[in-house]
């Protein structure tokens, strides 16, 4: 008979998730929420970690190095905002807890790859994970078309304004052909001839 602890746990805990080890080149695809906007945040890296395997707290480190710098993220695994966990490859290693690889770089830092089958793997079916990342995408597409209406619609409009312009500018400038220049010309004069009277 299960203890309410685990009775919990069993209610919080996803019913499919990839078997992870460590050394695996892993995608994390992690929902992030930036005020009212939600998207997907991709990290890929090496899992040198993975702890309480099978329980609600289970956990994985995943190591990538960033413009010259070693970063590393920690993730439950069962955390709704985890969303998928794909792996890319996976290498042969002895321990599970790969803290030397902080050391090494370049060339020393690659690990011997192991075949394995990938499709058989990272095909996990998590219903509530793909409808969650079904939606954003659908939100991030529909938010996308509003944008370009509104730029389509604001690009008419000063499309507009500028034809108005141009056809007003035109009929100004034929309008001063017509009538403009006798006139100017017989305005220039007078002056002169009234100065030339006096003197």
């Amino acid at each position: 008979m299960s203890s309410v602890a685990q009775q919990i746990e069993e209610r919080y805990k996803k019913k499919a998730v990839v078997d992870l080890r460590s050394g695996d080149s892993v995608k994390v695809h992690q929902k992030v929420r930036e005020g009212g906007k939600e998207r997907i945040q991709i990290f890929e890296g090496l899992v040198i970690r993975t702890a309480r395997t099978g329980s609600l707290s289970c956990t994985f480190t995943v190591r990538r190095i960033a413009s010259g710098v070693g970063v590393e993220k920690t993730y439950l695994i069962h955390s709704p905002n985890i969303l998928k966990v794909e792996i890319v490859k996976r290498s042969k290693v002895r321990r599970n807890y790969l803290s030397y690889m902080r050391q090494l770089t370049g060339k020393s830092a690659r690990l011997a790859g192991v075949d394995f089958d990938k499709a058989a793997v990272n095909i996990i079916h998590d219903e509530e994970a793909e409808a969650q990342e079904a939606k954003i995408h659908e939100e991030s597409l529909a938010k996308h078309d509003e944008l370009a209406a509104k730029e389509a619609q604001e690009r008419a409009k000063e499309e507009a304004k500028a034809e108005a312009a141009l056809a007003k500018h035109q009929a100004k400038a034929e309008a001063e052909q017509v009538e403009g220049q006798p006139a100017e010309k017989a305005d220039a004069k007078a002056p002169a001839e009234e100065q030339n009277k006096e003197k």
